[in-house]
C-alpha cells in the first residue's frame, strides 16, 4: 500500500532474511547439491523482485530527479513514451565487445556486422540540470571492421494501437559525440506481412534533435497494424563516441486541411 510505514515487525523479518541469505551463502562450498539446487531456485525467484524494485527505487531516486516520462509533447498528443533505458536503471548497464543483436534491456537491441567487435554500449546516469531524461546510452567504437551499426528500439503496443495515416509521429533526441557523424532513423511499422520504412536525417549539431514521420506518405493498412519499431543507424563509427542523453516519442493526428 502506498505510503504504508515500516515497522519494527518488518524490520525484525528484513534482519531475519538477510541473515538467512548470509548463512546460505556461507554454507554454499558444503551443502548438498539438493539444498543448493532448492536454495538457488528460492534466490532466483527473490532476485526478480528486487531486480523489479531496484528498478523503480533507483529510477525515481535517480538525478535528475524529474518523472521518468516527463517531457515536452506536442499539442494534441495522443501518445508518448520514453524507452525504458533512458527511465531506469538496467539489471546489465553495460555490455563490451558487444556481439551482434546484443540486447541492452528488453526494448534496445544493437546490430552490426563486425567480424571483430570493439564496440562498448553502456547506460549512464545523467546528472547536468537540463537533462530530462535520468540515464543516457553511450556507445564506444574503436576499430569497425563492419558495414553498418544500428540500434534498435522496440516501441511498445499502445503505439500501434489505433494508428492512422493521418498521424505524424515525432522523434526529439538530445545526442552527444566526438566527433561528428551522420545518424539516421528509420521508423518500421508492420502491417500484416508488409512493412512500412521512413527514413530521417537526424539534423544534428544542436543541444535538441527533432524530426518527425508523415504516415501520410505510406501505404499503411490501418487495420492490420501489429508493431513499431526505429532503427538508429550510424554511419562511419570508428573511433567515436556517441551518447544519446534523450530519446522520446510521441503521436499525434494532422491537423485538417
Amino acid at each position: 500500500m502506498a505510503g504504508r510505514s515500516r515497522g519494527p515487525l518488518d524490520r525484525l523479518v528484513q534482519r531475519a532474511a538477510a541473515l538467512r541469505w548470509q548463512r546460505a551463502a556461507a554454507d554454499a562450498r558444503e551443502a548438498s547439491l539438493d539444498d543448493l539446487r532448492r536454495d538457488r531456485s528460492a534466490a532466483r525467484r527473490m532476485k526478480r523482485h528486487l531486480d523489479a524494485f531496484l528498478h523503480v527505487a533507483e529510477g525515481r531516486l535517480a538525478l535528475p530527479a524529474i518523472g521518468t516520462q516527463a517531457f515536452p509533447r506536442p499539442h494534441d498528443t495522443d501518445w508518448a513514451w520514453r524507452p525504458e533505458a533512458w527511465c531506469g536503471p538496467l539489471a546489465v548497464p553495460g555490455i563490451a565487445a558487444a556481439p551482434s543483436k546484443a540486447p541492452l534491456g528488453d526494448e534496445a537491441t544493437l546490430f552490426h556486422d563486425c567480424r571483430v567487435s570493439e564496440v562498448t554500449m553502456r547506460q549512464v546516469r545523467n546528472t547536468r540540470a537540463a537533462d530530462l531524461a535520468p540515464f543516457g546510452l553511450r556507445l564506444d567504437v574503436f576499430r569497425f571492421d563492419g558495414t553498418y551499426l544500428s540500434l534498435a528500439v522496440d516501441l511498445p503496443p499502445a503505439a500501434a494501437l489505433g494508428l492512422q495515416r493521418r498521424h505524424l509521429i515525432r522523434l526529439e533526441s538530445i545526442v552527444e559525440m566526438e566527433r561528428p557523424i551522420a545518424i539516421f532513423a528509420r521508423l518500421n511499422i508492420k502491417h500484416g506481412p508488409n512493412v512500412e520504412q521512413l527514413v530521417r536525417e537526424l539534423p544534428l549539431g544542436q543541444d535538441e534533435t527533432r524530426i518527425e514521420f508523415d504516415l501520410a506518405y505510406t501505404k499503411l493498412n490501418e487495420k492490420r497494424v501489429e508493431k513499431l519499431w526505429c532503427d538508429l543507424i550510424f554511419e562511419g563509427p570508428q573511433m567515436n563516441q556517441v551518447i544519446l542523453r534523450d530519446l522520446t516519442f510521441s503521436r499525434r493526428p494532422r491537423a485538417d486541411l
